[in-house]
């Protein structure tokens, strides 16, 4: 009888895993540049602002047709490499019960802050399975899968610190005090927060990756108020539960982290740290290590400067991005409103041109 001979054929990515930013969330470089904006979808677009008349936020996020219809705009605009899914850190939170409203000019605002042992023992009751199982969302992404083809959709979560300082908080704070006096004060309580609403975040990314984003992204918007023990003791631990088994690569992204970037990797559970302005793309590569890419770090400040001044800046972050095994182009934070959208394609065009 003669012997059975097998052959393995490598399999050759096709569709958005072929993209150049699902190949750089990889460690693989290409000959595009991947790059987009943190907040590309919304308020710098004029037909954003024509779409949203008489729409409130979270309606918004909630209506699959008019979330993705928002999400494609500025792919369509800029021609950037990536969507990123139209919704709001808080949209989990709505959908788990939670009563919260975003003001206009103020951000989230929670009637009934989560304080004490026994708020806390409320709202984790609650079962995050039903933000997994939440249709607007899964029909938002499957319809703007279907439209982007071979461009990836990013999905993203808020941070479990994030959303606890909103939620103890009761609203946008600067130093979140009372989120970081819980931690030390009832570390039991604060575990049991942030340990829910870890589950919560895992529940919102697996209905966006059930639904076919190719990527996610973790938002600790407000992480580096924390110290690097605090960061240690009461936090990585909840965001690495919140990107644990979410089923695409995954990018960490927060502001004023650059204490905290060792951490961000969470222990290898990343494939990307988002960095922000503060920080150059090289120094942030050499304490990152070699298998990990960077994302960032044009300052969202300069998109109001003259071009020459932009250009120069994005020619630089380009080349400090070179000393990471890959780089994401982006902001170091999301688009502020008064930006000009042209400048944003000119960005991407420059970006394309310049290469990896």
């Amino acid at each position: 009888m003669g012997a059975v001979s097998s052959t393995t054929e490598s399999v050759v990515p096709v569709g958005p895993a072929a993209s150049p930013l699902v190949r750089a969330l990889r460690g693989e470089r290409t000959d595009r540049l991947p790059v987009w904006f943190m907040r590309q979808a919304g308020r710098s677009l004029p037909e954003y602002r024509e779409l949203r008349v008489g729409t409130r936020m979270l309606d918004a996020c909630l209506t699959p047709d008019l979330a993705a219809e928002i999400t494609l705009q500025p792919v369509r605009r800029h021609g950037v490499d990536a969507g990123i899914f139209f919704s709001d850190i808080v949209v989990p939170l709505r959908l788990a019960g939670i009563s919260v409203e975003i003001e206009p000019g103020r951000g989230p605002v929670f009637a009934d802050p989560v304080r004490t042992a026994s708020d806390v023992a409320r709202i984790v009751q609650i079962d995050p399975e039903v933000v997994a199982q939440a249709e607007p969302i899964r029909e938002a992404v499957r319809l703007v899968v279907a439209e982007l083809g071979d461009t990836p959709l990013i999905g993203f979560a808020g941070a479990p610190f994030t959303l606890a300082a909103y939620l103890v908080e009761g609203g946008p704070s600067k130093e979140h005090l009372r989120a970081r006096a819980m931690m030390h004060a009832d570390p039991e309580s604060w575990h049991a927060l942030a340990g829910w609403l870890a589950r919560v975040s895992r529940a919102f990314l697996g209905a966006q990756t059930d639904a076919g984003v190719s990527a996610v992204q973790l938002f600790d918007s407000w992480a580096g108020s924390l110290s690097v023990a605090d960061y240690r003791a009461f936090v990585a631990p909840h965001s690495r539960a919140a990107l644990a088994g979410a089923g695409a690569p995954r990018i960490h992204f927060g502001v004023g982290t650059n204490h905290l970037l060792p951490d961000m990797r969470l222990e290898g559970t990343t494939d990307a740290v988002g960095v922000d302005w503060r920080t150059p793309l090289d120094e942030a590569a050499r304490v990152l290590g070699p298998d990990v890419t960077v994302q960032g770090n044009i300052d969202p400040a300069l998109l109001q400067a003259p071009w020459e001044v932009i250009e120069a800046h994005v020619r630089d972050v380009v080349e400090r991005g070179r000393a990471a095994r890959a780089h994401i182009l982006n902001l170091g934070h999301g688009v502020p409103p008064e930006t000009d959208p042209d400048v944003l394609t000119r960005i991407v065009a420059l970006a394309h041109e310049v290469g990896v």
